[in-house]
C-alpha cells in the first residue's frame, strides 16, 4: 500500500503513476493499494482538496482544468474503473464519487455541485439472487453532462445520465436518463420542467440583487437549447438508422 500526500510527478515500481505538472502538497490523501493505476492532472487544475482510493489495478483519475475556485473530492476507483472531472468543475463541499468493476462516472465541463452530494456507481456490496446467484446490483456508469446543476443532498446513482444545462433539485435520487434543460426532483427524480436555462450568478451576493429576468445575467448561450425529449432522441435514431439501411441496400451513403 502507497501513500502519497502531493500531486506531483510520480511513479513507483508497481506502475501506478501520476502526471501532474503543477504541484499540490495541500490538504492530499491519496491511498493506493492495487497495480497500474494512473492520476492525471492538468496544469490548470485547481484542487483545494483530494481524498482519493484506488483499491485495485487499472483505475484511472482524470481531473480537467478550471478558472473558477478549487473544489474538493472524495473519491474512491476500482478494477478497471475510470473517473472523469471536465473543466470548470465547482464544489461546494466535498462530494463522494465511487467507481468500481469497470464503470465510468463522468462529470462534464462547468458543472456546479453544491453540498452533500454523492454521486454511486456501484452499492458498495454486492446481492445476489437466491436461486440463480446472480448479481442483481451491478455497477453501471454515470454520465452527467456540461453546464448541469446539483443540488444540494442530490444523490447519482448507476445508471443515471444527465444532459446538458439540466438541474437536479435538492434531495432527489437520480437512477435513471435525464434530457437537457430540464428541472429533475424527487426520489426517485422525475423531470417537472422543461425548457429552463441556469446561471450561476448567487442571488444574493452577485449584483444585481433582484433577477427578474435573463437580462440581470450574462447567458451562456449554448447551453440555452430547448429540450429534447428522450423518447423523441430515440424515434430519431431510429428513423436515421432504418433510413441508412435502406439507403446501403441501393449503395448510398449519408452526406
Amino acid at each position: 500500500m502507497k501513500k502519497i500526500t502531493a500531486l506531483s510527478g510520480y511513479t513507483d515500481e508497481d506502475g501506478n503513476t501520476i502526471e501532474s505538472p503543477s504541484v499540490f502538497d495541500e490538504n492530499i490523501d491519496i491511498t493506493i493499494r492495487g497495480k497500474n493505476n494512473r492520476i492525471v492532472i492538468d496544469e490548470n487544475a485547481r484542487i483545494k482538496k483530494l481524498k482519493l482510493v484506488m483499491d485495485c489495478d487499472n483505475g484511472t483519475l482524470v481531473i480537467g482544468p478550471s478558472r473558477k475556485k478549487p473544489m474538493e473530492m472524495n473519491i474512491r476507483v476500482g478494477e478497471d474503473a475510470t473517473v472523469k472531472i471536465g473543466a470548470n468543475v465547482t464544489t461546494t463541499s466535498m462530494p463522494l464519487i465511487s467507481a468500481v468493476e469497470g464503470v465510468t462516472v463522468s462529470i462534464g465541463d462547468d458543472v456546479m455541485i453544491a453540498s452533500q452530494n454523492q454521486f454511486r456507481a456501484d452499492d458498495g456490496h454486492p446481492i445476489f439472487d437466491v436461486a440463480t446467484g446472480k448479481r442483481v446490483n451491478p455497477a453501471k456508469d454515470i454520465t452527467i453532462g456540461n453546464h448541469v446543476w446539483i443540488g444540494a443532498k442530490a444523490t447519482l446513482l448507476g445508471g443515471a445520465k444527465i444532459g446538458d444545462g439540466s438541474v437536479i433539485g435538492f434531495g432527489s435520487i437520480v437512477t435513471k436518463r435525464i434530457p437537457n434543460n430540464v428541472i429533475a426532483v424527487g426520489t426517485p427524480a422525475k423531470v417537472v420542467r422543461k425548457n429552463i436555462a441556469w446561471e450561476r450568478p448567487h442571488l444574493s451576493y452577485a449584483a444585481p440583487p433582484y433577477k427578474p429576468d435573463a437580462s440581470t445575467v450574462k447567458k451562456s448561450e449554448k447551453y440555452w437549447n430547448e429540450t429534447v425529449d428522450i423518447d423523441e432522441k430515440s424515434a430519431l435514431t431510429t428513423r436515421r438508422t432504418l433510413v441508412d439501411r435502406v439507403m446501403g441496400k441501393f449503395g448510398f451513403k449519408r452526406i
